[in-house]
């Protein structure tokens, strides 16, 4: 069997033949995942103090209240049937509770999607077109506004709509933004020849779930993008306390991340463990459940919790309102396999070790160890879990995730389950793998 190394150059060849297979569409939406550009200049967010929706089940208006004008973009999406528009950035001052549907809105929901550009998502009823789109400056004493027009299409109508690229009137006009994935960017040549020593330490990347627009769970008062951010951030902070590891967050602020993109963060930087946070809610009609649970890849989940989880945590794209095309899956030959075998026993070992620190410290789940398909732990090459610190929709867990008292025990658990594991794997490799 050829060795770790080995299997790295090859996975690395493998996929970059891949890479030029040609991939499906993803969807009428590619034109709004724009290339990275320069970073936009702090200035004054345009605020957003209020929304609304207006009309019936045949036609619907949107309305948007803002302090000024802003460029926009909208865009129609199947399957479901929804509606996008980006704008740059913009301060959401809305009342709480804004988003409940009418007419062809079943709901609508906003928030930042990356750094310099925000976006509303509308879910539909049923297949509509934009009929109109258009902003208002201020005047007589009423605000600038940003107003929407849809009406009900049928099936066949929608599919002939023409796609944003085609429309003048609905060119891309986002801030520039810039990018996203700035940690996974390579290391610069101009550094390398100053003879700057390169950072040999192992590279750990934290991901908290969700973010900007996608709030995953909530309860109380309390998002689940909150949470897991403040958990990640507490984690990175005492790990780099320690100085043994080059740390890297897949976002360390309210930005939505791709799933594939925070993939591809652990990829590009050959990291040696990557560790995803969440904090999971259960629907009523399934009772109550709380605790930590660590969850590992498996294309067979290991309970019916844990397939809805992963189905749920798999939509994350889509709830921003577009899914990414996936890596093509006619490419995982022999020499993928194998990695893919090695990396899942190394998250397996981790999975245990992690779950042996946390129970010392913090409440686990009845069934602390399970495994699913999550389309975020999928890097064929880098030791993953994901780790539900608790249940936003139990009392008790809530109470814990909020408190950072329980954060600092769980959070060194945590720290000593990856400083186990890597001691561990880091003598076992050796120099150089």
């Amino acid at each position: 069997m050829a060795s770790r190394a080995n299997q790295r150059v090859l996975l690395g060849c493998a996929l970059l033949c891949a890479a030029a297979l040609p991939c499906a569409d993803s969807s009428r939406l590619s034109a709004a995942e724009s290339p990275a550009q320069p970073s936009v200049a702090v200035a004054n967010f345009p605020i957003a103090t209020a929304a609304r929706l207006a009309g019936d089940g045949k036609q619907t208006r949107f309305i948007l209240d803002l302090d000024q004008t802003v460029s926009f973009r909208a865009t129609t999406l199947a399957d479901p049937y929804r509606v996008v528009i980006d704008v740059p950035q913009v301060n959401f001052q809305l009342a709480p509770g804004t988003g409940a549907g009418r007419g062809l809105v079943k709901a609508f929901r906003y928030g930042l999607v990356m750094p310099g550009g925000s976006r509303i998502v509308f879910d539909l009823t049923g297949p509509a077109k934009i009929t109109n789109s258009y902003v208002l400056e201020a005047a007589n004493g009423q605000p600038a506004r940003l107003v929407l027009e849809l009406e009900e299409v049928d099936r066949a109508a929608f599919v002939q709509t023409p796609a944003p690229e085609n429309r003048p009137e609905l060119r891309p006009t986002i801030a520039a933004a810039p990018p996203a994935m700035v940690p996974a960017a390579a290391p610069d040549p101009a550094q390398q020849k100053s003879g700057a020593p390169a950072d040999g330490r192992p590279v750990v990347v934290i991901d908290p779930g969700h973010g900007g627009i996608d709030n995953g769970t909530q309860s109380s008062g309390e998002s689940e993008k909150n949470l897991v951010l403040a958990f990640g951030l507490a984690l990175r902070d005492r790990l780099e306390k320690a100085g043994k590891y080059r740390v890297v967050m897949t976002r360390d602020d309210d930005t939505f991340i791709p799933l594939n993109d925070r993939t591809k963060v652990a990829r590009n930087l050959n990291a040696a463990l990557f560790v995803s946070i969440h904090a999971d809610a259960l629907p009523k009609a399934e009772g109550d459940a709380q605790g930590a649970t660590i969850y590992t890849l498996s294309d067979k989940a290991s309970d019916a919790e844990a397939q809805r989880l992963a189905d749920a945590e798999n939509r994350a794209d889509a709830i921003a309102g577009f899914n990414l095309a996936e890596e093509p899956t006619d490419v995982a030959d022999i020499l993928i396999d194998l990695t893919q075998r090695e990396t899942r026993t190394f998250s397996n070992r981790f999975a245990h070790l992690l779950m042996g620190e946390m129970k010392t410290t913090v409440r686990m789940h009845k069934h602390p160890l399970k495994s699913a398909g999550f389309r975020v732990l999928k890097a064929p090459d880098v030791p993953s879990v994901l780790v539900e610190i608790g249940y936003v929709s139990n009392k008790g867990d809530l109470e814990h995730l909020v408190s950072e008292g329980w954060r600092s025990r769980a959070v060194g658990s945590m720290a000593q389950a990856i400083d186990a594991f890597l001691a561990k794997r880091m003598a076992i490799a050796g120099p150089g793998n």
